[in-house]
């Protein structure tokens, strides 16, 4: 039985008119679903009692669960269980600008980046629609509050899962339901270009994200194995068509490894390699755990970085830093249930 929060609007219109029902019937499922957060049929009332017993042996109206929540300064990391036993991570920040939630679209990766606390899960499968819809529904929920910004950042390789995170994406933004503006969504990659190219065709109008983390191919082959697939001078002309196509500014994030790809020579070399293409540099401080052994880049450092960039005419920022009380922070989500 397909679950509900599967389906894109349109899916959901040509699933009515496959019953001879008329499409309007979408709309008021949507109103219910996204907008008044009634998911008993039987409080559907301008439904008639045969269609929502037609409705009910098609569709799974079942969600997943919260089965942890913990609490740090401007953040909130939930710990979800799903229907298969699997558990997910999401993260819920308050900013001055709104409230932003990070989702996960796979349990564990395959991504296989050395620095990430996610990907020493290998992927076990690959979340469902309705798994990564219910994540704000459910969070939404809870803080009986409106997200207003969501990024795919959380567990897994979202272009890894191309087709499910899309469909997530036109969920939330249709106008019908959640009504999320698209330039209030990001989804990062650590560089699947395939899925950018896609991507580029089909979101004009959502955010992109690059995990970049080196500025050449010899340090980027040492802490990510996806350089070896798509090299970074590949990358880069993917990147310079996504923005023929889209003009969107394209954020790269770069996670401060000490003795890695901190030094003045690697701020040198970043700015060249991005200096043609229009985005900006997220420096983000390493967030330590217990079972890896890269260092965090010293403050002192961090800042002479930042400040080769800023000579350089880059766009740079430091990322606001969150959660390291509750390992919620940039590349400590693991979902391991305590």
């Amino acid at each position: 039985m397909n679950n509900i929060f599967n389906l894109p609007f349109e899916n959901l219109e040509n699933y009515f008119e496959s019953i001879n029902e008329k499409k309007y019937r979408a709309t008021q499922l949507y109103d219910y679903l996204y907008k008044k957060r009634t998911y008993n049929l039987d409080s559907m009332t301008n439904i008639s009692k045969e269609l929502r017993d037609k409705i009910s042996k098609e569709f799974d109206f079942s969600f997943i669960e919260i089965i942890k929540k913990q609490v740090d300064i401007d953040v909130k990391k939930y710990l979800f269980k799903l229907k298969d036993g699997n558990l997910i991570e999401s993260v819920l920040m308050y900013h001055n600008y709104g409230i932003s939630l990070c989702v996960s679209s796979q349990v564990g990766c395959n991504m296989g980046c050395k620095f990430c606390e996610s990907g020493r899960l290998k992927k076990v499968r690959n979340l469902e629609t309705y798994e990564i819809v219910e994540q704000l529904l459910l969070i939404e929920s809870d803080i009986k509050d409106r997200i207003t910004h969501v990024v795919v950042m959380g567990i897994g390789e979202p272009f890894d899962n191309y087709d499910n995170v899309m469909n997530f994406i036109r969920i939330i933004t249709s106008n019908k339901g959640i009504d999320l503006g698209s330039r209030h969504i990001t989804v990062s990659t650590c560089g699947v270009i395939p899925g950018i190219e896609k991507f580029m065709q089909e979101f004009k109008q959502v955010n992109l994200a690059i995990s970049l983390h080196a500025p050449n191919d010899e340090i980027r082959n040492k802490i990510m194995p996806i350089s070896k697939v798509y090299k970074l001078s590949d990358l880069m002309n993917t990147l310079k068509k996504y923005q023929n196509t889209t003009n969107r500014r394209i954020t790269f994030e770069y996670i401060m490894l000490e003795n890695i790809n901190d030094s003045a020579e690697c701020a040198k070399e970043l700015a060249n390699l991005i200096k043609n293409i229009n985005g900006y540099v997220n420096l983000i401080p390493y967030n330590e755990t217990e079972n890896i052994e890269f260092k965090r880049t010293k403050k002192v450092q961090i800042l002479a970085f930042y400040d080769i960039l800023k000579k350089s005419g880059i766009n740079v920022t430091i990322r606001k830093e969150f959660g390291g009380k509750v390992d919620a922070a940039c590349g400590q989500l693991r979902a391991k249930s305590l």
